[in-house]
């Protein structure tokens, strides 16, 4: 049976996943997940119901959360590219890397988000002061650890090189990423400029007009 993966482009978890299997070379069924298709949002649910994508379904193994996906595809799935370092010691730091990312990006780019979603009067303007605080502690952070390196964890594009992409890309879309970090700026550039990471930014294009708090004439 085919690899499946319940999830939608415009998704920065899927995205994530989407880089991942794209870099690999790992042939998989999309099954996306939107109102116009409720069979396949069903068969999620039942599949997961915490209702939190992307969901890959491997024969009788259903596998959730980004980077156990990422790492189940590298232990069952081994691609055209390795992900995650056959060395425990540099799979750490890629490990390491990628949980920065998800954890001091991703989450903090997606309270602010969150927030917009909400009735005015329900908004919670100090979270969000807190969450963009958080941002520009990480972008600072980032731009020293990037020094003289190509992508996160050194000259090799790894998971958290997936991780980093969707996170960075929506983050300065809601947080835009000040002059004084050249370095994670560049890191930006370099992640948009990977096929496998322009690919999945071209399949996300056309939902563009459901993020939030607008989408900026750029990118």
């Amino acid at each position: 049976m085919s690899l499946q993966l319940y999830a939608h482009p415009f998704s920065s978890y899927s995205q994530k996943v989407l880089i991942a299997l794209d870099e690999s070379e790992t042939p998989y069924q999309l099954r996306l997940l939107s109102s116009e298709n409720p069979q396949t949002g069903a068969e999620f649910a039942a599949l997961w119901p915490l209702k939190r994508f992307p969901v890959l379904v491997d024969g009788a193994e259903t596998i959730v959360e980004s980077s156990i996906i990422i790492e189940h595809l590298e232990l069952h799935h081994p691609g055209a590219r390795a992900l995650l370092s056959q060395d425990p010691k540099q799979a750490l730091q890629v490990r390491l890397m990628d949980r920065f990312f998800d954890n001091y990006v991703m989450t903090p780019m997606m309270r602010i988000v969150f927030d917009r979603i909400r009735a005015e009067g329900e908004r919670d303007p100090v979270g969000v002061a807190e969450a963009r605080a958080l941002l520009d502690a990480a972008y600072q952070w980032l731009d020293g650890k990037l020094a003289g390196r190509q992508w996160a964890c050194g000259g090799e594009f790894s998971m958290a090189d997936c991780a980093a992409a969707p996170s960075l890309f929506y983050a300065d879309w809601v947080h835009e990423i000040d002059a004084a970090y050249p370095d994670t700026r560049a890191y930006r550039a370099r992640l948009l400029a990977r096929p496998s990471v322009a690919r999945a930014v071209e399949a996300a294009r056309p939902y563009r007009h459901l993020f939030p708090l607008g989408a900026p004439d750029r990118d």
